[in-house]
């Protein structure tokens, strides 16, 4: 009897695939060029309690955007007023946040700041590392946005101010509520829509327009 051996595999017999290796990189050439990722701008959507600044958010962002609303009760009476004509009945309590992809080499990320004044305190934090701002005005309570145009103001962040067009028409055309809310000839005062994405969009264009603006002229400088 000789030493025992193992049997020969049967014909057509399936063998083992060797193992995965992953195929090696191969360096980039002369001509090869790398997708990069757009620039982050941060943007700041402000002003007064109800004058539609989650809205605003929520219409342009191309993710669901993040909120922290919550409901009005009876003890925010006589301290929030959200107006006549609104039917509001949640109220944000920290911030919005949403983004919007404009080119391949920019990108908007949205910050929605709280419009009660007991959470002002949240603006100083909310503000920093933004290029510009939009200040949303209801033009039936231009009181309400004195505080964001002043925070602006002092803070020296380029803004702009937007009114939002409610039921599509305004209280005041737009030459009296800049002469209401003494705002110089170079802040620009547009009328938008919150709830239509490409009025929104039209807005937020004249934010970085005058972003933009500033930051070249500081370079020069």
């Amino acid at each position: 009897m000789g030493r025992a051996t193992a049997p020969p595999p049967p014909p057509h017999a399936a063998t083992a695939p060797p193992p995965y290796r992953p195929p090696a990189a191969t360096p980039a050439g002369p001509g090869t060029h790398r997708a990069t990722p757009p620039i982050p701008v941060k943007i700041l959507v402000a002003g007064g309690f109800g004058v539609g600044k989650t809205t605003t958010v929520g219409s342009i962002s191309e993710i669901a955007p993040l909120t922290t609303e919550a409901e009005m009760t009876t003890a925010g009476i006589g301290v929030d007023d959200p107006g006549q004509r609104s039917g509001k009945t949640t109220t944000t309590v920290a911030m919005d946040f949403g983004c919007v992809t404009i080119d391949r080499s920019l990108k908007l990320y949205l910050f929605g700041t709280p419009g009660q004044t007991r959470f002002g305190f949240m603006w100083d934090d909310l503000a920093r590392g933004a290029l510009g701002a939009l200040v949303v005005v209801d033009s039936a309570r231009l009181d309400d946005c004195y505080p964001a145009v002043d925070f602006f103001e002092r803070a020296g962040l380029p803004f702009v101010v937007g009114v939002n067009a409610f039921d599509g028409r305004l209280a005041h055309d737009l030459s009296a509520i800049r002469w209401a809310l003494a705002i110089g000839e170079h802040v620009p005062l547009v009328q938008f829509d919150a709830r239509d994405r490409l009025s929104v969009r039209d807005a937020l264009l004249v934010v970085l327009d005058r972003a933009l603006d500033r930051a070249t002229r500081e370079k020069r400088a």
